[in-house]
């Protein structure tokens, strides 16, 4: 409550001691964009004009208390096309910092990264790789790790080789009214807890929407994320992502895929035209060391969703034979089995289920798919998330 109460008390003071810092583009563009970025102080305002800014390396800011703005994403690019090093486009390390109305295209790395970034906002950006979808394409778009209080709203990533907006180890998100297309991950909610994912358009992607916790991260997710009102459809881009990320194996054609995670509710979204599956939930299936990891997820309740056609390309081992037993396509929502009936999932969308009866660590040559009755009482929704008010300010 203190650290919220500092930085609306930076918000409301900023006007009057706060500048602006004007760079617009032109020659020498690299310098005097990283120059106003250092020389900022809490409450400025580095302004970026509108064009087109040729840049050769990775820019960065530790300030706190600073907002970068431009024109908006279609008039102010940062293009990273001639970057000579392998760094992210724009790397943020401090607090209270808001991100809008600008566009990162073909970072080497990640677009925009903020580690340990409490309280910043991301609003009306664009971050994408122009190419196309290419293994050598940065990994993450939109990349918030580590932080507390994460805002980001009517984003638009294109083109990442792993996820468009990836959320790491992070506590109290709210991502909406964004746009992610021909991304390996549409949006992931990684090692995470307390989070909101409404209201985004998720097309195109290998997988639309990845809730995951992963074993032997620094933190592990505390469940309670709340995925709801959100168009998944059409995710029908095959997997680009580098063999050995965890992305790599997302099947081509996954709406909303769970795994290992605990407190999840899916409800009132439109899926459709996800040929593996318009929601999948599985467990952790590869070997792991962290003693403390638990592989399976816990109470996932999955109400009131909208299904179009589904299931009619299952990309998984022995995918297609299913589905040609079954008639065409198979269910589509898919549960792995694994856990049983202590996974506490429940289903009542008005569409069947299949489930596949696996073992932990089993193969999916072993699965044992039959329907499954999954439906239950309707679960209590889960608390809003309520970010700082002035970040909400920051926002509109």
């Amino acid at each position: 409550m203190l650290r919220n109460l500092a930085f609306a008390a930076l918000f409301v003071a900023a006007p009057a001691l706060a500048k602006d810092l004007v760079v617009e583009a032109g020659p020498k563009a690299q310098e005097r964009l990283q120059s106003a970025l250092l020389d900022a102080r809490p409450g400025d305002t580095v302004r970026i004009g509108a064009g087109r800014f040729e840049l050769t390396d990775g820019l960065s800011l530790d300030v706190n208390g600073v907002t970068v703005r431009g024109a908006g994403p279609g008039s102010t690019v940062l293009s990273f096309k001639g970057q000579l090093g392998a760094g992210e486009g724009l790397l943020v390390t401090s607090d209270d910092v808001v991100l809008r109305d600008f566009a990162v295209e073909d970072s080497k790395g990640d677009g925009i990264k903020s580690k340990g970034a409490d309280r910043i906002v991301y609003k009306n950006v664009r971050v994408e790789w122009t190419g196309g979808p290419k293994a050598t394409n940065g990994a993450y778009g939109v990349y918030p790790v580590e932080s507390e209080d994460v805002l980001i709203d009517g984003v638009t990533v294109i083109g990442a080789s792993d996820a468009g907006i990836y959320v790491g180890q992070s506590s109290r998100i709210i991502v909406r009214n964004s746009v992610a297309k021909y991304n390996v991950a549409g949006i992931e909610i990684e090692n995470s807890g307390y989070a909101e994912v409404h209201g985004n358009q998720v097309s195109h992607n290998t997988g639309g929407i990845l809730v995951f916790d992963l074993p032997a991260l620094p933190r592990r997710g505390a469940g309670r994320v709340a995925v709801w009102g959100n168009s998944v459809v059409d995710n029908d881009t095959p997997n680009f992502a580098p063999k050995g990320n965890i992305v790599a194996s997302v099947p081509t054609g996954t709406g909303v895929l769970i795994m290992a995670q605990d407190m999840v509710q899916v409800g009132n979204n439109m899926l459709s035209g996800n040929g593996t599956a318009n929601i999948m939930v599985v467990a952790y299936r590869q070997p792991f060391d962290d003693k403390g990891y638990d592989p399976i997820p816990h109470d996932i309740y999955i109400s009131v969703n909208k299904h179009g056609r589904a299931g009619f390309a299952p990309a998984m081992p022995g995918g297609p034979l299913l589905a040609a037993a079954m008639g065409g396509a198979i269910p589509p929502i898919l549960w792995d089995g694994t856990g049983g009936s202590e996974v506490r999932l429940v289903v009542n969308d008005n569409v069947p289920v299949l489930g596949l009866g696996l073992a932990l660590g089993a193969s999916l040559e072993t699965a044992r798919p039959a329907e499954v009755k999954l439906s239950g009482p309707i679960a209590a929704p889960l608390a809003p998330i309520a970010l700082p008010p002035a970040m909400e300010a920051a926002a509109r």
